[in-house]
């Protein structure tokens, strides 16, 4: 695995993001144009380059992101230690959502796999979005917690193929041995 360290938040800057880029996303639906301007003129855009580390498993959180160009793998650390790929995410994903809703420690890494573009929300930008409009702020933690169900149903579904594949396989291996 690449060493890279994380990217610093204050490096590689770029402010360029528009109100259509954001209604693309559906961390950002049923957001009103008014609210959509505000979030494009506040908050921040960082490129990072391929390998580059946005942020590391067991880290402090509190911001997320969103992918508007490019491609970033999510690593997650397993009991053996290795650094498993658990998801490949491309424009309009989000990642790191999690932080701005439990607060608790970063529970994967994530680093570039191609250059991209990501836009930076943190929990500061959240309670500004709170004191603007308490109607989009509620919108948005809806499609936060969307997005996170729609994420822990396919989970599901994957752990279940993965039992039903172990099972089978001890089954089929149990009747070999007799």
């Amino acid at each position: 695995m690449n060493t890279a360290e994380p990217v610093p938040r204050d490096m590689r800057a770029d402010s360029s993001v528009t109100s259509q880029q954001l209604r693309d996303v559906a961390l950002f639906g049923a957001l009103s144009d008014e609210v959509l301007e505000h979030l494009a003129r506040s908050l921040r855009v960082m490129r990072v380059a391929p390998g580059e580390v946005i942020f590391r498993e067991g880290d402090r959180a509190h911001e997320l992101f969103v992918v508007l160009d490019g491609e970033i793998e999510v690593l997650k650390r397993s009991r053996r230690g290795r650094d498993m790929r658990v998801a490949v995410l491309g424009p309009c994903d989000v990642f790191g959502e999690m932080s701005v809703i439990d607060l608790r420690p970063r529970s994967a890494t994530v680093r570039a796999v191609a250059p991209a573009r990501l836009l930076r929300m943190s929990c500061e930008d959240l309670d500004a979005l709170y004191r603007l409009d308490m109607k989009a702020y509620a919108l948005f933690v809806l499609n936060v917690a969307r997005d996170l169900s729609r994420r822990l149903r396919v989970a599901d579904g994957l752990l279940a193929d993965i039992t039903a594949n172990v099972l089978d396989e001890y089954v089929t291996t149990a009747r070999g041995t007799r």
